[in-house]
């Protein structure tokens, strides 16, 4: 992800499986600092498909979060 800050506004959502290849779920349109806090309180196996874009930028939750 291109540089950002907490206060940047982005969209949290669920890019889920299914027949016709899933659709996205938007969780949350807030900021950063917003959505990582709503996406650490997901279940492990729906973290795995969050993901957070910006105005220029989609990047995978766990990327962010994993060291």
């Amino acid at each position: 992800m291109r540089t950002t800050h907490d206060s940047a506004s982005v969209r949290l959502y669920h890019l889920g499986d299914g027949p016709e290849g899933g659709a996205a779920q938007t969780l949350l349109y807030g900021t950063l600092a917003e959505a990582l806090a709503l996406a650490a309180q997901q279940p492990e196996d729906i973290q795995a498909d969050l993901f957070i874009a910006t105005d220029n930028d989609v990047v995978a939750y766990l990327d962010l979060v994993d060291p």
